[in-house]
């Protein structure tokens, strides 16, 4: 028999949101560097009245809230602007990459902009994730207390919500700082190990300003940041579809089992972007409850894979034309002379947008792990983890084969981390009880089994072995190698850890309390 799924609030209705021009928060309290350890919110480490309560448009302040649960009062906003949010984060050197590197493994245009297209429709995904923020005026490192159970819940953050957003920070701080690089020597300062050091530091900075100012301040600068890069990359547009050799095909095309293990692996390097956003609802749960969730959904797929599918494919496009295996001196060359500059520092804007949302979700990471610190110094713990992971990427390793082989092996962690997220979605009806999220005591209703759910916890580790028996990156997992290389970590990956959850949630409830 079916568990009995707690209704403690409504669902979303399909209803219009409240008006974005609501009356502002009452004037903040001032800022508290020791937590308020009461009973009812031992959850959540910014105990300190929020500086800002309601995301405030006019004047954006460093955001308070952490992992708590935002009261109803403070919600506002509407859900398209969730687009402006997604598509400046998704406009950058990166993607480009991933374009390129489709070609140089050897598909034809065609093929790679199929590619391009099948592997950026997981942005569906990232949508659906993204309606359990206004339902539960929380985090997804919160929500998926519920999936885990409090325990299990932080080795979830620790791994999938902390380590993997570093790594992500760090090679998309890396593909900047190639860039801004570039940038510095064409202004006659010569290149060399601290030139890059300062580079890198310089960015990160940028970026860690805007993720430690928060919610209120993404919202607000993701709009222009969205106009200012796609203007940059309708000259890059113009530019490389006019050199660009429409119908390219390699000289040896691929054939059979080949051909089937490249678009495979192509298709989990497209999807790994995607997948990498199982915070969605970090960006989205200062909606009001009532923000209808089909708007949720598109505006945020829509905001991912519309960029996803442009920029990727302006580097398939490139590729065809130069030799994307350097790909700054490439694109470089489809460009005139003039434009370089602003296209470079479309790269570095592009990357501090993409990763400014990084920092955020990994610094709400920390805090769901356990660590009692602020949320606007767990981002700094953040950005120094990523520094240094840059300055290896950057100095002594090879970016194009870290980027490849790092994208398409954190598929093995996210496929099945977002299936079984999306699948506890669909069987609560996206009921979720913020207040009651919150509660960490063994009394509590996600308390489960000494802390953690067997059922959430079965199901990601069957989903993730799954995943690593089909891979075919970094090391060749044994069903991959029966399978002559052909990567089915994507499909296995999802699959299994969906049926799993679903299955073991028929026979145990999905609360402690149920």
């Amino acid at each position: 028999m079916a568990s009995t799924i707690p209704d403690p609030l409504p669902g979303p209705h399909d209803t219009a949101c409240a008006p974005a021009d609501a009356p502002p928060a009452p004037a903040p309290a001032p800022e508290s560097t020791t937590p308020d350890r009461t009973t009812a919110e031992t959850a959540a480490p910014d105990r300190a009245a929020p500086e800002s309560a309601t995301p405030d448009r006019a004047a954006p302040r460093i955001e308070a809230h952490g992992i708590d649960h935002i009261p109803d009062a403070e919600r506002r906003g509407r859900p398209r602007e969730l687009f402006s949010v997604w598509a400046a984060a998704n406009v950058n050197y990166l993607s480009l990459l991933a374009g390129g590197v489709l070609v140089l493994m050897g598909l034809t245009l065609a093929q790679a902009l199929a590619v391009i297209v099948a592997g950026n429709l997981f942005w569906l995904l990232t949508g659906v994730l993204a309606v359990s923020g206004p339902a539960s005026g929380t985090p997804s490192e919160v929500i998926t207390r519920a999936i885990y159970g409090i325990r299990g819940n932080r080795v979830n953050n620790a791994v999938v919500g902390w380590a993997i957003s570093v790594c992500y920070f760090a090679l998309n701080l890396a593909a900047a700082a190639s860039a801004a690089t570039a940038l510095t020597a064409r202004a006659g300062i010569p290149a060399g190990d601290g030139v890059t050091a300062a580079v890198v530091i310089v960015i990160a900075a940028l970026t860690l300003a805007i993720s430690v100012y928060g919610h209120a301040a993404i919202v607000k600068l993701y709009l222009p940041i969205t106009l200012a890069l796609a203007l940059a990359f309708a000259v890059v547009a113009v530019s490389v579809l006019g050199r660009a050799d429409l119908s390219y095909r390699p000289a040896e095309p691929l054939h059979g089992t080949a051909l089937w293990a490249t678009l495979a692996a192509g298709l989990a390097l497209t999807a790994s972007a995607p997948l990498s956003y199982t915070t969605s609802a970090d960006f989205s749960r200062y909606l009001p409850r009532t923000t209808p969730k089909r708007a949720i959904v598109g505006w945020t797929a829509l905001g991912g894979f519309l960029p996803g599918v442009v920029v990727c494919s302006l580097g398939a496009f490139a590729a065809t034309a130069v030799d994307m295996s350097d790909p700054q001196a490439g694109l470089e060359g489809l460009l005139p002379a003039w434009f370089v500059p602003v296209f470079l520092l479309a790269l570095v804007l592009g990357t501090i947008a993409i990763n400014a949302l990084t920092a955020y979700s990994a610094g709400l990471a920390l805090q769901a792990v356990g660590l009692r610190i602020r949320r606007s110094y767990s981002v700094l713990v953040d950005g120094a983890a990523a520094v240094s992971l840059t300055l290896y990427a950057l100095l002594v390793s090879d970016l194009l084969d870290t980027v490849s082989n790092v994208l398409r092996l954190t598929v093995v962690l996210l496929g099945p981390s977002m299936a079984v997220y999306a699948t506890d979605i669909l069987l609560r009806r996206n009921r979720y009880d913020g207040p009651a999220l919150t509660d960490e005591s063994r009394g509590g209703p996600f308390w489960y089994t000494a802390g953690v759910n067997p059922a959430g916890a079965l199901a990601l580790t069957a989903g993730v072995t799954a995943a690593a028996l089909c891979v075919d990156t970094a090391y060749t997992g044994p069903v991959a190698a029966a399978l002559g290389g052909v990567d089915l970590s994507l499909p296995a990956g999802i699959t299994v850890a969906a049926g799993c959850y679903a299955l073991l949630t028929r026979t145990a409830p999905l609360t402690r309390n149920s």
